[in-house]
């Protein structure tokens, strides 16, 4: 069996891309899509008339309505591929604004029942933000289901559990970024690697606080950098992978054994935590209190607002 086969036996595997021609032969359950990932998509030869028709198809439409049309199409086209799921993301723009986010959120699940597809196949992806979990607690009662992504510290974890959100996105590979630029040349990659790296272990300590304490959300590691991230996860209830890293698996046959263990989890004497919707200014603090995330967090924000404009500007082109 292929590496990827093995890891499928464990994990459910998710594509993370935008290029959905590409992912068929990897054979997914699921797949993410992000506004850098759909960017880059449209700027394909392949790709560019997807969001051209849309827009020529909706000449009324405001810029944010033709956005999420576009976005809406791609995971269309991804949903005809993959047998599960599909995660499109809230414009990064509404991160701190708990309405306007819930309000986007409803248009999108609109978007996608008024073109036949039921919305227990759409994950609508939220930054982990206290606002953003917030709207996903409202949405989440309304049957709109969740993915909580920019996930980098443990307080926002816990929170979406909290929040009954159905899965979360902790990012390994920009967790790992961040410790080995902090470390500069003192950083030690051996020493640093499988269950000692710092993106794995905070996936890990996530996934053992979920199970222990019951807790319904999934888990889907997302950014890796290497496939030793991935194996070293293996187990986890989900992971999202790039093409790349998909490709890199399947033309390996070297052993994946289960790393991440439910039952095993749920034995281990772990303290309770909660960040409930009364508990803001605790949950504040704690993430103030992580360097690492307070960074991350506020720098991929910025990074999926800024390809929100540069989509914006697209369509824009598109529609003069």
């Amino acid at each position: 069996m292929t590496s990827l086969d093995q890891l499928k036996q464990h994990t459910t595997v998710v594509a993370d891309t935008g290029n959905f021609r590409q992912m068929a032969q990897f054979a997914p359950q699921d797949a993410t899509t992000n506004p850098s990932l759909i960017l880059k998509a449209v700027q394909q030869p392949d790709y560019a008339p997807l969001l051209a028709e849309t827009v020529a198809a909706h000449p009324g439409a405001t810029l944010p309505d033709l956005v999420d049309r576009v976005l809406v199409r791609f995971g269309q086209e991804i949903l005809k591929i993959v047998p599960g799921r599909v995660s499109t993301e809230v414009d990064a723009r509404l991160s701190f604004d708990s309405a306007a986010t819930v309000a986007r959120a409803r248009g999108l699940v609109a978007l996608y029942e008024a073109a036949g597809t039921p919305r227990e196949r759409v994950l609508v992806k939220v930054a982990a933000t206290w606002e953003g979990i917030r709207a996903a607690e409202q949405l989440e009662r309304e049957g709109i289901r969740c993915n909580l992504t920019l996930l980098f510290a443990f307080c926002q974890a816990v929170a979406c559990g909290d929040a009954g959100v159905r899965l979360i996105s902790p990012f390994v590979g920009r967790i790992y970024d961040w410790h080995k630029r902090a470390a500069g040349s003192a950083w030690d990659e051996a020493a640093n690697a499988g269950a000692a790296d710092p993106g794995v272990r905070s996936v890990t300590r996530i996934f053992q606080h979920y199970k222990r304490f019951g807790i319904a959300t999934q888990v889907m590691g997302a950014s890796f950098r290497n496939t030793g991230q991935i194996r070293a996860l293996a187990g986890c209830d989900l992971l999202t992978i790039s093409p790349e890293l998909l490709a890199e698996l399947q033309a390996s046959d070297a052993p994946v054994p289960r790393v991440l263990d439910a039952a095993a989890a749920r034995a281990l004497d772990l303290p309770e935590l909660h960040y409930r919707a009364g508990d803001e200014a605790a949950f504040r603090w704690a993430l103030n209190e992580d360097a690492m995330a307070t960074e991350k967090l506020a720098e991929g924000i910025r990074a999926f607002a800024a390809d929100a404009v540069k989509l914006d500007r697209l369509i824009e082109q598109a529609r003069t």
